[in-house]
């Protein structure tokens, strides 16, 4: 499924926003790989900077500092023209699906337009039929292509907002939670869209969420964010099976499970996320760890490889065989 090349790099990524003299550190130091064909799911609580990684990985806001690449090609260093060359390639799933959609314009237009700004198609007909095509593929009518955006629920709009992105022909697409402004009745139908999508156009992809229980469906690797640092990256499976950094092994005790039986052992989050504006020094998440020690004041720990592919941001080794502080 993979390759030894990754598509994506992002390397050392910051993003900070505010004043120089007191930033807001939205990202802090991320770095991670996507490979070709693989779902790569991005998770943590509201605030950890998942959704500002998914906007600076397509060039949709300029990073502070560090590197985005794409096929090795340096995404910051890249000129105006080639950005909007390189748009086709790299596209974006909203997460809201009233607010991304212009309220003025048809559902063919909204197409039209991406259609039409990267030439892909040309004249009336090649348009229309096109049109035709990508409304099927996500499992609407050709007909709706007349219809507004407030004529058609949540689902179908996010609908419209997949078509959209795979209008263009994109080899890599960011799905920057794009289930949590729907019903829970049609969540399912989304992401078993996305699925097929997925894997009958070989897309990568990275998927933003907070819903383990998709992500653990729906992807093939995990990182896992706090507050704009990475703790945790690990194949789904070993992630789900076996969680390494305490932080993890909170989230996904926090996780509900219609099985009692299978309630985790491990203690869930307790207080709320820090203010990224004032991060706790050491380890970011000492403040909150049942496991934290004097030493996790004063270093940082930096993701380290743990086998497998595994890599985790803790100092300490013992954390399985411990009892909370």
């Amino acid at each position: 499924m993979t390759t030894a090349t990754p598509l994506i790099e992002v390397s050392h990524l910051q993003k900070f926003f505010g004043s120089p003299a007191r930033p807001v550190r939205a990202v802090d130091d991320v770095s991670f790989e996507i490979h070709s064909g693989e779902t790569l799911g991005l998770v943590g609580e509201s605030g950890s900077g998942k959704s500002t990684i998914g906007r600076a990985l397509l060039r949709l806001i300029d990073s502070t500092a560090g590197e985005v690449k794409y096929r090795g090609e340096n995404l910051g260093a890249a000129s105006s023209s080639r950005m909007r060359d390189l748009r086709s390639k790299l596209q974006m799933i909203f997460q809201d699906p009233y607010a991304s959609l212009n309220p003025k314009m048809r559902v063919r237009d909204i197409l039209a337009e991406a259609l039409h700004t990267h030439s892909l198609v040309k004249g009336k007909q090649a348009t229309a039929q096109r049109i035709a095509e990508l409304l099927q593929l996500v499992g609407l009518q050709p007909e709706h292509a007349a219809r507004f955006p407030h004529e058609f629920s949540g689902g179908q709009r996010q609908r419209i907002g997949v078509a959209r992105a795979l209008s263009v022909q994109p080899e890599f697409i960011v799905a920057d939670e794009p289930l949590s402004a729907l019903d829970v009745s049609i969540q399912a139908q989304v992401v078993n869209l996305l699925c097929d999508l997925r894997d009958r156009l070989q897309l990568t992809m990275l998927f933003i969420s907070h819903d383990l229980d998709v992500v653990e469906y729906l992807c093939d690797r995990v990182v896992v964010l706090y507050l704009g640092r990475v703790m945790e990256v690990a194949t789904t499976a070993d992630l789900f099976a076996r969680p390494l950094h305490p932080y993890t092994q909170a989230l996904l005790a926090a996780s509900p499970t219609p099985d009692p039986r299978a309630r985790t052992t491990h203690v869930p989050l307790m207080g709320d996320i820090p203010s990224p504006v004032n991060p706790p020094s050491g380890c970011v998440f000492r403040t909150r760890c049942p496991y934290a020690i004097d030493a996790c004041a004063q270093t940082r720990p930096e993701p380290r490889a743990m086998g497998g592919g595994r890599f985790k941001a803790c100092i300490r080794d013992d954390i399985a065989e411990l009892q909370p502080a």
